[in-house]
């Protein structure tokens, strides 16, 4: 028994996505000839009726899963953005870096400040970040690392940190983002099967979301604080890298070549963006209604582009900073600094492929989608009506989030029968989405299926300075401190707000009445 204990113990992060592809093969088998399924009901947007919709389970197990998984692992991989958008923002990071603008632009700005104050509003950027959608996880998860380490203190605090902050924050942002949007559109069309005239604002949910903000950025940091940091072991840094940093006139100059070239940059991007001006909102897609639509729609020139804007801009940080301190002296400097980041990359590589078959298998055989299907039909069968509803649909969507992260996917499953339930006991259609978003945004941290979860795991790896692998499991443990308090709060939160009846925002309650 000793021995196995071991054998678990020592699992390298890639042979558990392999066993875990291995286990989702041999389990969608098994339902498959259990015939193992579940209907939802979607509204058709024309007539308002509700239309069936079956899922049932596709077998991996068989010989058409084997002609699936040697066909199609090679695209799967090539085509999951996950690894193209991180190899570009690893080269603007690069730049950001090696030219020495990070460590300058860290130690100007955090020096004077208390360890948990730099912690607190780092939490917060991620936090809010999420208006940005998914990408916000490739730009400060190594930003977050490289925070904490030329802070002096081990960089898979910033890691843990901001996945925390990132996935946990996601559904809680007080802008109205693309997302809230897609899942409003949603909301909207299951309230219309009750009550035709009912409508939302997209400002419903300021308050309640504000406050959620704020304490869960507050908890994420003090749960670093005070609970993550221990566990860590201590981080060996060289006596040249604890060396007290001083910013030099030079650097000071720097930095203010570096901040002036970014601003110009910015100032001509953001004109772009603004509707309605000369010249300007050529980077918009105009046919939406929503400013954030417009922003962040598939069709959007600042959507598609979004990861290019931002790699750009960290180079023209650290390349402007690089001309003034003459870290940077000619084109050779700046094509060698551009692969700095990427620099040792292939075991971060090899997990990216694994997960991305991990994930495809996953979805393809349709476990997620049929299981998130039964817990609505349990929902919507319960008869369960106030506090009790809450605490069901809270549970019941923190659960299915496990299996498909995907926000506009489970509440395209759900929506039909959580709002007329809902609303049936009195409780408003967008208090039905603040429950919805609360529930999954409290387990967001902890789930595989996640495909930036693998990047979390990835730098975890990179920034490991001990002869044990970071394992997948282990990596799960750091997160659930996070998500076991927040979870709890979030729910309180919701009671409260039901209890007293509080606006949720602007001209919206918690009940109809």
């Amino acid at each position: 028994m000793a021995k196995r204990k071991k054998i678990r113990k020592q699992l390298h992060p890639l042979m558990s996505y392999v066993l875990l592809t291995f286990v989702v093969i041999v389990i969608s088998g098994f339902l498959h000839v259990i015939d193992a399924q579940s209907t939802y009901y979607t509204v058709n947007n024309v007539t308002m009726d509700l239309n069936p919709v079956t899922e049932v389970i596709t077998s991996f197990f068989s010989l058409s899963g084997v002609k699936y998984i040697f066909t199609n692992t090679v695209s799967n991989f090539a085509n999951f953005t996950v690894l193209s958008n991180l190899i570009i923002l690893l080269m603007g990071i690069s730049i950001l870096d090696k030219s020495g603008f990070l460590q300058t632009a860290i130690t100007l700005t955090t020096k004077k400040l208390k360890k948990k104050t730099v912690t607190f509003i780092f939490v917060l950027l991620c936090v809010l970040s999420s208006v940005f959608g998914d990408l916000s996880y490739l730009i400060f998860l190594p930003l977050g690392a490289l925070l904490f380490y030329y802070g002096k203190r081990n960089p898979a605090i910033g890691i843990i940190a901001s996945f925390a902050a990132l996935s946990l924050g996601s559904g809680i942002n007080m802008i109205f983002t693309s997302t809230d949007s897609t899942l409003l559109n949603y909301t909207l069309l299951a309230t219309h099967t009750v009550d035709s005239a009912y409508n939302i604002s997209n400002l419903g949910f300021l308050l309640i979301t504000t406050v959620a903000v704020l304490l869960v950025s507050y908890i994420i940091t003090i749960v670093t604080e005070n609970i993550i940091v221990k566990k860590l072991p201590k981080y060996e840094f060289t006596e040249t890298e604890l060396e007290e940093d001083i910013v030099t006139k030079d650097e000071q100059k720097g930095m203010v070549l570096a901040c002036s070239s970014a601003l110009v940059y910015l100032l001509i991007l953001i004109y772009s963006i603004i509707p309605g001006l000369p010249l300007s909102g050529a980077l918009l897609d105009n046919s939406q209604t929503y400013y954030i639509d417009k922003l962040f729609s598939v069709n959007s020139f600042f959507s598609n582009g979004f990861v290019f804007i931002v790699t750009m801009l960290f180079i023209i940080l650290g390349l402007f900073y690089g001309i003034g301190v003459k870290s940077i002296k000619n084109h050779r400097d700046f094509c060698d600094n551009l692969g700095h980041s990427l620099d040792g990359i292939g075991n971060m590589l090899v997990m990216i492929f694994l997960a991305s078959l991990f994930i495809s298998i996953f979805n393809q055989t349709n476990i997620g989608n049929v299981f998130v299907a039964w817990i609505g039909n349990i929902i919507a069968s319960s008869n369960f009506t106030g506090l009790p509803l809450i605490v069901l649909i809270f549970i019941g969507v923190a659960i299915s989030t496990i299996f498909v992260p995907s926000s506009s996917l489970k509440w395209s499953i759900l929506s039909a029968s959580i709002i007329p339930v809902v609303m049936e006991s009195e409780m408003t259609p967008q208090f039905a989405q603040i429950i919805f978003r609360f529930a999954e945004t409290s387990t967001m941290n902890l789930t595989p299926m996640l495909a930036y979860f693998i990047v979390y795991l990835a730098f975890l790896e990179k920034y490991n300075q001990g002869s044990q692998k970071v394992k997948l499991f282990e990596s799960i443990k750091y997160q659930i401190p996070y998500a076991t308090i927040i979870g709890i709060t979030l729910l309180i939160l919701i009671i409260i707000w039901y209890i007293i009846g509080l606006p949720l925002g602007i001209n919206s309650f918690p009940t109809l009445n």
